[in-house]
């Protein structure tokens, strides 16, 4: 008889490498067994019956911004609001980045980001550590987090004002990186283009939210790209690329890739689901589609599309930083904005990413294992999470989401738990919906709404990244 306090039977069983029916047995927080429909009939533990439904890994998100500071206001949701959205979702784990701003060190950022997380999270959680400046070698630096259990470096490449490092700190906490079994993360745009076209703009008097995406456009991304592709190369390391929103930067990915350079990157379903036409409306609500890199014309998500079938992008993440109207409208001084630059970017999605790139399985278009791979699967290998997430095996975490296929529901922002007053995506109904959302075993979503004792989840230290 096979031990165990749950089982999940009668599912489809989808993971990254195929679809079979089967039961999935739970003893406390670990998968103890993946057998076939039936087995041990006489199994003692709760039964969940999943007639109808998928049965999948509970789905990982590699890119967060939880209770983080922008100017004088803050992202709307902290570990407590935003881990029960995104357990309500189908997502039971999260990376967010830590940030050692400039005159901090590593181990300061550290602390900080482990305060406003612990005793909060409702699903497991881990960080990558946002560098802004060197203040110890990079070497140093790298094994300093490594030991940490952070084994991932996000740099990035515009916002000169506070967060942007020059090529030379890429350069060198690529080398430590790959030197160390790590992974950097790069935001990709080319500073010198945004800062010419943003004062371009501003000198002739272009204030409104669209500006904003003329003044980032494509082609500042694909440069970015591509430089980062060459400094990678030189330091013999993995990269990967967060956010990409474009078909020009899903090129320069492509080109690399095709040439044998473990290069990686993520979009978002803010990319594949939206477009530049949302900063043609009022300023006001425009305001709210402000993010970085901008949206971008229909014709870009359509190749976003071909490149996630395609495996050229290898995660979906949603880079969830939402803000409500009030702070969209107080902008980054508190005091109301007069020009785009002004206006907080960021958007919400930590609930909504794995039903929104499911609705592209309905369609024909991206495969099951595909969608479980994008993810859940992928971002699990590539941080240093893999087998115990992203995966249902024996011995993996029993992160485990039952996922009615069946189920339609309005993505509007009275229906979801994300703290926001609106939703991105108010007039999409998504055909699937998780029915049941455990994390280590626990059920921490049920229908849609969250269940459970809050501080739930647990820090992830995690191994070697840049791995698929």
């Amino acid at each position: 008889m096979i031990s165990g306090s749950l089982v999940i039977r009668n599912g489809t069983v989808v993971r990254s490498t195929g679809i079979e029916a089967a039961d999935v047995f739970i003893d406390g927080e670990r998968i103890s067994s993946v057998e076939p429909p039936g087995s041990e009939t006489d199994f003692r533990g709760e039964v969940v019956d999943a007639s109808g439904k998928l049965v999948i890994p509970g789905a990982v998100d590699v890119h967060t911004h939880l209770d983080m500071e922008v100017g004088a206001t803050r992202s709307a949701d902290d570990f407590a609001s935003g881990t029960r959205a995104a357990a309500c979702g189908g997502t039971t784990t999260v990376l967010d980045f830590a940030t050692a701003y400039r005159g901090e060190s590593v181990a300061q950022g550290l602390v900080t980001w482990h305060a406003k997380a612990e005793g909060r999270a409702a699903i497991d959680y881990g960080f990558h550590m946002s560098l802004t400046e060197l203040t110890a070698p990079a070497e140093d630096v790298v094994d300093e987090m490594s030991e940490a259990g952070v084994t991932s470096f996000k740099l990035y490449m515009t916002y000169p004002e506070r967060l942007m490092v020059s090529d030379d700190v890429i350069a060198s906490v690529l080398k430590a990186a790959g030197d160390r079994g790590c992974l950097v993360c790069l935001h990709c745009e080319d500073d010198a283009t945004v800062a010419r076209l943003r004062r371009e703009a501003l000198s002739s008097d272009r204030t409104e939210p669209r500006w904003h995406a003329w003044s980032r456009p494509p082609r500042a991304e694909a440069d970015a790209v591509a430089r980062a592709a060459r400094m990678a190369a030189e330091a013999q390391s993995a990269c990967y690329v967060v956010h990409l929103s474009s078909a020009d930067a899903l090129a320069e990915v492509r080109n690399v890739q095709e040439a044998g350079q473990p290069f990686f990157a993520e979009t978002c379903p803010q990319y594949l689901y939206l477009s530049a036409e949302r900063y043609e409306g009022l300023a006001s609500e425009a305001a709210r589609f402000v993010c970085a890199p901008p949206l971008r014309d229909p014709q870009h998500s359509e190749e976003l599309w071909e490149g996630l079938a395609r495996g050229h992008l290898q995660v979906v993440a949603t880079d969830h930083c939402p803000f409500t109207q009030t702070d969209k409208d107080r902008g980054l001084s508190g005091e109301g904005w007069a020009d785009f630059t002004g206006i907080p970017g960021g958007l919400p999605g930590i609930e909504t990413r794995l039903a929104l790139i499911y609705q592209q399985v309905v369609e024909g278009r991206l495969s099951p294992e595909a969608w479980v791979d994008r993810c859940c699967t992928a971002p699990a290998k590539l941080f240093g999470l893999y087998p115990r997430k992203g995966e249902l095996a024996v011995g993996s975490d029993a992160d485990v989401v039952v996922f009615d296929p069946a189920q339609e529901r309005p993505l509007l922002a009275e229906r979801l738990h994300m703290n926001v007053d609106y939703s991105p995506y108010e007039d999409v109904v998504v055909r699937g919906w998780p029915e049941l959302v455990l994390c280590r075993g626990r059920i921490v979503a049920r229908a849609g709404e969250p269940v459970g004792e809050p501080g739930w989840g647990r820090f992830l230290s995690r191994g070697p990244s840049g791995n698929l």
